[in-house]
């Protein structure tokens, strides 16, 4: 490169849009702003965002982001997107939204999920899209709408994701890309098309879902009517980019296969680069097609993490005291596949003061991503851990990890940075300034590394048995509680 040139991401996440801009000859960040928006919650289960609030921060992000630079916009040698997935975002045929966007936290379609699976196997649906038929996903929550509201199901002409609606909002182009696609209980993950036979099915039309695309494919520019309200170029090129766990994945340097990281953000999730789908036999993992699309990245993801927490500092020993917190404030999606299961600290005595209670809350997270790292340890070697998100920030919360998980935890510099540094790379990728996603290896340095103490490890592996027993012993009262 001889001219110094940006890349700009946008990562639109549950509470706000960040736009960032990086160096594309370093790496580094060179500003970044973020726009907020609010999230929905009108009913137990249910999760939505307005599609126009993440226009506005786009157009308002980009716009301070360029004030705060201080560069030339004509030096963005291409935009990208990152944004949670499996939503449903519900557009007509000029692209306007036709009622609120469904979030992944939105678990409403239990019994459009249950109708997928009993329709097509749950085995089979496992098998063919890399996920258990589950509330989760856009499938179930495309067909709760149009079962629900069939005239705004009538009134739609696309079902996209949160990214893919920010890339039109600047290119007028719809699209999605397979990390996405692959997260919608729609897609065959191997053969990598929609997988028509499960959409006919169900009853869905899929000439609702957009084109695929790999993650770095440039699939327009900015428009003029963009550029007027961002202040970009007309003509930039726009990559369609991929959902925020594929970006972190890429953006934390997991871009081999046998890398993995933890991520603890609102959610928390492990994830491993691998050349292969992998599929566990309790269907408690899930795989996605990997920004590179030679990889694919299986996961296992918990609905409750950094929001257990308020950052509280846990100065308790292993155990909290025989206090366990059970995560699940948002019913669960791995290991167990709840969306009716709850919360919980069971133990707790008048002995226990505010520091143990953090202490059982770190550990509570801990505990539910090691039962995923153990259905990934049964097929794969894990032998590191990266971890990244606003959790990574707890030395605290790493040794727990470490301690937990019996192995090594790796500090990545970008830490929260991660996932838009992967939209950037993806961007840099789709305009040749990069020949591929392992120029995430040059940029991604470990600067720190907590080692897992054998005793501490010793006596986690106790408290994680009761950890596990608790959950059994009060799944029979979830349905329960949501009754109440």
């Amino acid at each position: 490169m001889t001219a110094t040139h940006y890349l700009l991401a946008h990562d639109l996440g549950t509470t706000g849009n960040k736009a960032t801009l990086f160096n594309a000859t370093t790496g580094l960040a060179c500003a970044a702003v973020f726009e907020s928006y609010p999230a929905a919650y009108l009913h137990p289960n249910w999760a939505e965002e307005d599609p126009m609030d993440w226009r506005t921060a786009i157009y308002a992000g980009t716009r301070r982001l360029l004030d705060q630079a201080q560069i030339p916009a004509s030096a963005i040698a291409a935009v990208s997107f990152s944004g949670t997935m499996n939503g449903a975002v519900f557009l007509d045929a000029a692209g306007e939204p036709t009622r609120p966007a469904m979030l992944w936290a939105d678990q409403r379609a239990m019994a459009e999920a249950e109708h997928l699976g009993a329709a097509c196997g749950f085995e089979a649906v496992y098998r063919r899209t890399g996920h258990r038929a589950s509330a989760s996903y856009t499938a179930a929550k495309a067909l709760w709408v149009k079962r629900h509201q069939p005239e705004v199901y009538a009134r739609t002409r696309w079902i996209v994701q949160a990214k893919d609606y920010a890339a039109m909002t600047l290119s007028g182009v719809i699209a999605t890309d397979l990390s996405d696609a692959s997260g919608t209980n729609l897609f065959n993950l191997e053969a990598r098309t929609w997988a028509d036979d499960i959409i006919q099915a169900i009853g869905l039309d899929a000439a609702m879902l957009p084109p695929v695309h790999p993650s770095a494919t440039v699939i327009g520019q900015v428009t003029r009517k963009a550029a007027t309200l961002t202040g970009l170029v007309a003509g930039t090129p726009v990559v369609i980019g991929a959902g925020d766990g594929a970006c972190a994945t890429v953006g934390s340097g997991v871009v081999g296969a046998g890398d993995a990281y933890t991520y603890i953000g609102s959610s928390a999730w492990i994830a491993t680069a691998l050349e292969r789908p992998l599929y566990d036999p309790l269907m408690r993992t899930f795989t996605f097609v990997h920004p590179d699309p030679r990889l694919y990245f299986a996961v296992g993801a918990m609905q409750s993490a950094g929001g257990s927490l308020d950052w509280l500092v846990a100065a308790e020993p292993p155990g909290a005291h025989g206090l366990l917190f059970l995560p699940h404030l948002l019913g669960e999606r791995s290991p167990h596949w709840n969306p009716l299961a709850r919360g919980a600290f069971v133990g707790l005595s008048m002995a226990h003061g505010r520091a143990a209670v953090s202490r059982a809350v770190l550990e509570g997270v801990a505990f539910n991503l090691r039962a995923i790292l153990d259905a990934f340890r049964a097929q794969e070697d894990i032998a590191a851990m990266r971890v990244i998100g606003g959790g990574a920030r707890s030395a605290v919360w790493r040794q727990i990890l470490a301690d937990v998980y019996g192995v090594p935890v790796l500090r990545p510099q970008l830490l929260g940075e991660a996932t838009s540094f992967g939209a950037a790379i993806t961007a840099g990728v789709g305009v040749g300034l990069y020949d591929g996603f392992e120029v995430a290896r040059r940029f991604v340095h470990t600067d720190q590394t907590e080692q897992p103490d054998p005793a501490h490890h010793a006596a986690y592996d106790t408290v994680y048995a009761l950890f596990q027993d608790a959950y059994r012993a009060l799944e029979p009262l979830f349905p329960r509680l949501n009754a109440l």
